[in-house]
């Protein structure tokens, strides 16, 4: 059963820290201390200044002791419930943004193959590192903040309302306006940050893009032409950020004068309540400093907020990306794949590929148990659309595909992959070593079990002569091999997986005559006793095949032996007799 995260973020938010409750509480409490701590400071010190005021030097110290202590206690309690915040902080944050990633990946990789061909990987990657960011902000710095500044705003208000009740009408007027004035103005903020958000993404897949492709920048020498390609995104970032902040530069401003009214308003206040004697000294020093340090205090949380709501937007632009629904699906009572015999059937099957029109219009078809069929036809015309759906990167429109009588439909995906080697023709490695590419073909293969591997793929050879051998960094996406070698690898690879149903997607295309003899050797060997589907150009590699299957147009349209369709005088003779040095002349292009 797949669970769907939450795409709104307030709900995403709440479904991320809920595990963490308890630790928030606690957060919370030391924030609450600490708002309350500065309010009682300023009370402490109005006793302080009453006392200096009123008592004899003689009586000062005994009297202002007990204050004075308090005043130093208070402060020391201030301090170590922040380094209580930054305890809590210490424990849960890496544990929070670890657990996050590592369900966002789970997430991510249910998704359709179709979603990795609509999305770059760096936008992809990007998206999550916003995510990660805006939640570390929130537990980190905005929970502990606007707790201790609401905490504070009301302590405030009582403790002015003791003094005189005039004083905290007033705040509670000043601060009623400033959120309201603040809150209309944050959704400006909200869009423009969501703008500025899309702006941002739109330059990382555009800088991924051409970073992924850089071979071909400097073989066509395009550098010049991808900068200036880009320049058109970076003026679009550019005017977004700072139509961004000019809106937020004005909005300062406003709150910047209306701290500016309070202020004044409070000492107009305390000025006429002091010459009527209806406060004191204390007094006068108590509102002064507690209305500055408030009003200072909610205008910097409402900065925050407004930097919140930028945040907030980065992260709702990731998650509107990142989390829709997954398109391919285990059923809730979707079983492992249980594989006897390896036998393969399309009944009835049709798929159309982004509302195109069909492939495959209620087609059937059954691959034998062990059985080698070769996939042929034009570039286009359904071969490798047919391998997907087996392998269920694309779901089928109608009809069933059955692996030994189970619908893959009803079986979970991780078992259908885990029985199903496949070797494509443009293999992609991980940036890691040789041993850890190999080796993912069985996670738990030992170091002789890789070696072997290496040995039957003829690449032991070429990796021993490496830097590091089997320790030896291939690159992004291997790029510090050779075609031929990256075959080599993917085929080690497959070997180690030893899977009962065999892919072959052009599996040696990319290698030179004489290595290729030895690899067909090998894989005769691998396809012992599987069932083996081979897609291939070179019409000679299917010469041993039990059985051809010709596709045209989307269609399958011949079905016999290689003896039998040659015979036949139909499409494949006429690809047969194109065969140019073994290889198959296209006369389409690969959308299939």
């Amino acid at each position: 059963m797949n669970q769907q995260l939450p795409s709104k973020f307030l709900k995403f938010i709440i479904y991320v820290l809920r595990p963490y409750k308890w630790w928030l509480l606690a957060t919370i409490t030391f924030a609450s201390i600490s708002g309350c701590g500065s309010v009682i400071n300023s009370y402490l010190t109005k006793l302080l200044i009453n006392i200096v005021a009123n008592v004899s030097n003689e009586q000062l110290f005994q009297t202002a002791l007990l204050p004075a202590i308090l005043f130093c206690v208070n402060f020391e309690i201030q301090t170590l419930s922040w380094r209580g915040i930054n305890y809590v902080n210490i424990t849960i944050v890496p544990e929070v943004k670890n657990k996050l990633i590592e369900q966002l990946m789970s997430y991510l990789y249910k998704h359709s193959f179709r979603y990795f061909q609509d999305n770059l990987a760096g936008t992809v990657a990007s998206n999550i590192n916003r995510i990660v960011d805006c939640v570390e902000e929130i537990v980190t710095m905005y929970i502990s903040q606007l707790t201790k500044t609401f905490v504070q705003l009301v302590c405030a208000i009582v403790g002015m309302y003791f003094v005189h009740r005039f004083f905290s009408i007033i705040l509670i007027c000043w601060v009623a306006i400033f959120f309201k004035i603040s809150y209309t103005y944050s959704k400006k903020v909200i869009a423009l940050g969501d703008e500025y958000a899309e702006s941002k993404a739109e330059v990382s897949g555009k800088v991924t893009d051409s970073i992924a492709s850089s071979i071909n920048v400097r073989l066509f020498a395009r550098e010049k032409f991808e900068i200036s390609s880009l320049w058109y995104w970076l003026k679009n970032m550019a005017d977004k950020y700072r139509k961004k902040d000019w809106f937020l530069l004005k909005l300062w401003c406003v709150q910047g004068f209306s701290v500016t009214i309070l202020i004044g308003v409070m000492a107009i206040t305390l000025l006429k309540l002091k010459t009527q004697n209806l406060i004191t000294v204390g007094d006068f020093a108590f509102i002064l400093s507690l209305t500055v340090y408030v009003a200072e205090n909610i205008w910097w949380i409402t900065e925050q907020i407004d930097r919140m709501n930028v945040s907030i937007g980065n992260c709702n632009q990731a998650l509107k990306s990142l989390i829709v629904p997954h398109e391919i699906i285990d059923q809730e009572d979707a079983k492992p794949l249980i594989v006897n015999e390896g036998s393969i059937a399309f009944n009835d099957v049709s798929f159309n590929y982004k509302h195109k029109d069909d492939f495959f219009h209620n087609k059937s078809v059954i691959i034998a148990g062990g059985q080698k069929v070769g996939l042929v036809g034009y570039s286009g015309s359904g071969k490798t659309t047919f391998v997907n759906l087996i392998v269920r990167l694309f779901d089928v429109s109608n009809g069933t595909i059955s692996i030994d009588g189970q619908n893959i439909t009803y079986i979970t995906q991780e078992s259908l992959r885990e029985h199903i080697g496949f070797i494509p023709q443009d293999p992609i490695l991980f940036h890691r070593s040789l041993r850890e590419n190999i080796r993912y073909g069985r996670i738990d293969a030992s170091d002789e079990g890789i070696i072997d591997a290496a040995r039957r793929a003829h690449a032991h050879e070429f990796i021993i002569d490496t830097h590091d051998g089997y320790e030896s960094l291939v690159g992004e996406r291997g790029i510090k091999l050779s075609g031929g070698q990256r075959q080599r690898i993917a085929i080690a690879r497959a070997i180690l997986k030893n899977a009962p149903i065999l892919v072959l997607d052009e599996a040696t295309s990319a290698l030179d005559s004489v290595t290729e003899s030895y690899i067909q050797e090998s894989l005769k060997e691998l396809m012992q006793g599987k069932t083996v589907i081979a897609i291939a150009h070179r019409l000679s590699t299917l010469l041993s095949m039990d059985r051809i299957l010709v596709f045209d147009q989307d269609s399958i349209v011949e079905d016999g032996t290689h003896d039998e369709l040659v015979g036949r005088g139909g499409m494949y003779t006429k690809l047969w007799s194109s065969q140019v040095g073994g290889f198959l002349v296209d006369s389409q292009d690969e959308n299939a």
